[in-house]
C-alpha cells in the first residue's frame, strides 16, 4: 500500500523550523529530516503516536494514501 507523509506541511504550516519539530517532538533528527525531506518515508507507529501527541493531529494529517499506477501495482505485486 503505497502511503505519503505530509509531515513537510504540518511544519511548514504551523511556521517551524524542522529542528523545532525535531525538539518539540524527541524524535531522533535523522528521522526527522528524512521525514521532513522524503514524502515516501514513513514513520513507525511509534513515532507517529509521538508526532500525533505533540501536536494533537489525527494520523490521517500525517500519513495519506497514494494510488498506485496499474504497471506499478502489477510490479510490486509479482
Amino acid at each position: 500500500m503505497p502511503m505519503k507523509n505530509k509531515i513537510k506541511q504540518l511544519v511548514d504550516g504551523r511556521g517551524i523550523s524542522v529542528y523545532q519539530f525535531i525538539k518539540e517532538t524527541g524524535i531522533a533528527p535523522g528521522t526527522g529530516y528524512k521525514l521532513y525531506n522524503n514524502p515516501r518515508h514513513q514513520p513507525s507507529p511509534t513515532v507517529l503516536g509521538i508526532i500525533c501527541e505533540t501536536y494533537e493531529v489525527q494520523p490521517n494529517e500525517i500519513l495519506e494514501w497514494v494510488k498506485e499506477s496499474n504497471k506499478q501495482s502489477k510490479i510490486t505485486r509479482q
